[in-house]
């Protein structure tokens, strides 16, 4: 056993912290508290500027926003905070700078839903608002002017705008639309599709007619043309035997068989004799037309010149189009209408034409 000197003390080689060594250490505790308190205060602060949501709206539902003109990143971030659609407007302006977007969010009213990720929503206001948009229908069978009338009630452009450009310069849309080039008198008359269309409000009236003839386009694409052309019609004449049967036919059925009717009678060069042909000169609907009527000199005057108009009489549906181009295979050479809810009797001789025609008095007196 190692033994201890006299006068060594048991502790000899450790040093006793003194007064003046507690005061260090103590300094540096303070320090170091005051240095974690320095830091913690800004990463408090942030975490309540930048990540603690503004609103407490659940997620998924529709709001609209409204960004006005001219609104900074700041405006626009604390108008979708306040409305829930993202958590904290500081981290939206945060989002925006680091996406190099600040200032390129566009104004307008928005259809957005709360709880929305910020990237989601930078991407919105990026695109812009949805376009403002309004409904037109236009029904079948009815005329350019019509349309043009439908046209200005709905959507707002001025009949005359449209009707300069339907009536008179289909040469305009021949390089997109090659059937246009030569109709007669430049009409687009039988083209312009009848459907419901959303049309971008402030839309021009040219826009407005390439909707329909791309319909048109779309609509003609299924029709099988195949009859008609073997039996020497072009789609013009399709066209205008549909636009005669559209305005003709008041029962689904009978379309076919009307379409037949005209075609043999313009296998044997008989005058069509179709009402609706002159109602579409003298601009009106008769219940039975006048003899005058018959007499007017037009090239659309079925009655006075044999074969088919030189264009279409009103705007056919796929149904009337079908139909001229395919007709049912039947002897029929005449058909006059004979019952209130519009349906024809359907005649293979004068004779039988002239019974059912009496027939028709009780119809239209």
């Amino acid at each position: 056993m190692k033994r201890i000197p006299e006068g060594s003390s048991p502790s000899r080689g450790v040093r006793r912290p003194d007064s003046r060594s507690r005061r260090r250490a103590l300094l540096s505790v303070a320090v170091l508290v005051l240095a974690l308190t320095l830091v913690a205060i800004p990463v408090f602060a942030a975490w309540q500027l930048f990540i603690i949501p503004e609103t407490d709206l659940p997620a998924g539902q529709p709001v609209q926003v409204d960004i006005p003109e001219g609104a900074g990143t700041a405006e626009i971030g604390e108008a979708l905070a306040t409305a829930g659609v993202v958590d904290n407007s500081a981290m939206f302006r945060v989002r925006a700078r680091i996406q190099g977007v600040d200032g390129e969010l566009k104004p307008g009213v928005y259809d957005l839903t709360t709880g929305m990720s910020y990237a989601e929503a930078l991407a919105q206001l990026l695109e812009g608002p949805p376009l403002d948009y309004v409904t037109v229908t236009i029904p079948e069978g009815l005329t350019a002017e019509q349309i043009a009338a439908r046209v200005e009630e709905s959507v707002g452009i001025p009949a005359s705008e449209f009707t300069a450009l339907a009536l008179g310069r289909a040469a305009e849309f021949a390089p997109g639309h090659p059937y246009l080039a030569g109709v007669y008198n430049g009409s687009l008359e039988g083209y312009l599709f009848p459907k419901t269309y959303r049309v971008v409000r402030g839309a021009s009236a040219a826009e407005v007619i390439e909707m329909m003839l791309d319909q048109f386009d779309a609509e003609i694409a299924v029709v099988n043309l195949s009859v008609a052309e073997s039996r020497g019609l072009s789609l013009h004449q399709v066209v205008t035997l549909a636009s005669m049967i559209e305005r003709e036919a008041k029962i689904a059925e009978e379309r076919p068989l009307m379409s037949s009717v005209i075609y043999n009678r313009l296998a044997v060069g008989m005058n069509l004799e179709i009402d609706a042909t002159i109602e579409y000169v003298i601009k009106k609907n008769r219940p039975r037309l006048l003899n005058s009527d018959l007499k007017i000199e037009s090239p659309y005057n079925t009655y006075k010149y044999p074969g088919l108009p030189p264009g279409p009489i009103a705007s056919p549906g796929l149904a009337s189009l079908q139909a001229a181009a395919t007709p049912a295979e039947t002897p029929y050479m005449y058909y006059v209408l004979t019952g209130e809810d519009g349906s024809h009797t359907f005649c293979v001789t004068l004779e039988e034409f002239l019974v059912a025609k009496e027939k028709s008095r009780e119809v239209t007196p």
